[in-house]
């Protein structure tokens, strides 16, 4: 493992060409039109996997978009770790906010910046990468799965039964994910906790047709003015979810754990300041830290109907639309919530609107243990590439697939991720520091050595 720092300062120039030529593909999961360049995806992958030493790589089909797996079986008597990342990526509207054309990375200020650049193809890629050093150099000490996904962004509906379906094929150990983040720079962490998620389209329609606001207007409910009101009865002024039901499963974290998050390094004026906002909203009785990782929250993701073009137009529209979300804590079940949230919806809207409301997608929460030996292989890793042991956190973010692979493979995940707070995943001008991508594919071998080792 000695060598990794000259394998990486020898090779970063082909490192980035070819994590450029993958970050070039538009792989947004979510635009029908776009499911050619998944499979693109696939197969650059698959063909990523093969240069970097796997004895197979293959594109395999799901009912949705592919999966492309690779291994290699050094000897099945050393532990195996499954490697998943996803290639999908998010859409990149509002496109006129980027500051660079999204799908053509350049390297400015010491970052990567294009859609992908962190999440996930950046972090995934350093598992390529240090895979490839590993092999290269002899010093591969375990044998290696990877599944890469083209659905995540999108709740990986397909994966599941992909999953039920190739059982012995993705046996493992331990799965590794790098689909996360640190609290910054210098102060690593390990994501030990996931929020759940659940996503629905709601409509709402009051006449048939669209009206005329003058002649109409005051007589005829407005279905936007009426979601409106629909949605500011979700949320009390204490900030708690109004669903009846929604929090029957939420386990309260103890005083004991609070504390201990709490020692976490967390500036509340730095905070407010690189998201440019006065004051910050949640639920009383918890800090923004606990907002984030340990209770659930409730937010309308987008919301649309009637005229929206140039200039005025008098309309009293038929519909008006909302795209919401929920992130639950470990113990909810998505599925549950999900018929709570419509029922209540639904139970709410008043006789003057009809309203449909549609789940699109949804995952539970999941949390890892700190005493089984990948994470400790994990601390031990990021100790010896930062100088500090990394600390414990619980996300805000949904990987809803993690605790579908505990449930469908009986395998715990260790979320080892490098992406920062600023990166702005999910948003224009996503980013991912050169530094924080060469010390992910410095620090992945030492995880390999930890592990084996544990694991003996």
């Amino acid at each position: 493992m000695d060598n990794i720092k000259g394998y990486i300062e020898e090779n970063k120039d082909r490192f980035l060409d070819e994590l450029f030529g993958l970050i070039r593909i538009p792989s947004i999961s979510s635009i029908e039109a776009n499911k050619p360049e998944m499979y693109k995806a696939a197969e650059y992958w698959k063909q990523l996997m093969l240069d970097a030493g796997a004895d197979k790589a293959v594109v395999l089909e799901t009912e949705g978009n592919p999966v492309t797996y690779g291994e290699k079986i050094i000897d099945p008597a050393l532990p195996t770790v499954l490697i998943y990342g996803h290639m999908d990526v998010m859409p990149v509207d509002p496109v006129e906010l980027w500051d660079t054309d999204p799908f053509e990375p350049v390297v400015k200020d010491g970052k990567i910046w294009a859609r992908g650049a962190d999440d996930d193809k950046g972090q995934a890629f350093m598992h390529a990468k240090a895979f490839e050093y590993m092999v290269k150099n002899d010093c591969l000490t375990c044998n290696i799965k990877f599944m890469i996904e083209g659905e995540e962004e999108v709740g990986s509906p397909n994966l599941p039964k992909f999953c039920e379906e190739h059982k012995d094929m993705l046996k493992s150990d331990i799965i590794l994910v790098s689909d996360t983040g640190m609290i910054a720079p210098d102060i690593p962490s390990i994501t030990t906790g996931l929020r759940g998620l659940m996503y629905w389209e709601v409509e709402v329609t009051g006449p048939n047709r669209d009206l005329h606001s003058g002649l109409f207007g005051g007589a005829v409910a407005n279905p936007i003015n009426v979601l409106a009101k629909m949605i500011t009865q979700m949320v009390d002024e204490n900030g708690h979810i109004t669903i009846p039901g929604f929090y029957d499963d939420v386990i309260e974290v103890s005083k004991e754990e609070r504390a201990m998050m709490a020692e976490a390094p967390f500036d509340v004026e730095e905070y407010k300041k690189a998201i440019d906002v006065k004051e910050l909203a949640g639920e009383k009785g918890y800090t923004p830290s606990e907002h984030t990782g340990i209770r659930p929250s409730f937010d309308i993701c987008g919301i649309w109907g009637g005229y929206i073009g140039e200039g005025a137009k008098t309309v009293l529209p038929s519909k008006a639309h909302a795209k919401i979300s929920t992130r639950l804590v470990p113990n909810q079940d998505w599925e549950k919530i999900s018929v709570l949230f419509k029922e209540h919806f639904e139970a709410i809207a008043p006789d003057c609107v009809k309203v449909e409301v549609t789940p699109l997608h949804g995952g539970q929460g999941y949390v890892c243990p700190i005493d089984i030996p990948a994470y400790q292989a994990a601390d031990k890793a990021y100790t010896e590439v930062y100088g500090k042991r990394p600390v414990p956190v619980r996300s805000g973010g949904s990987i809803p697939i993690i605790s579908t692979f505990e449930e469908i493979l009986g395998t715990k995940s260790v979320l080892m991720g490098f992406g920062l707070e600023a990166d702005a995943i999910h948003s224009p001008n996503e980013n991912f520091p050169l530094e924080q991508f060469y010390n992910g594919i410095n620090t992945i071998p030492l995880f390999y050595k930890h592990y084996a080792e544990l694991m003996k």
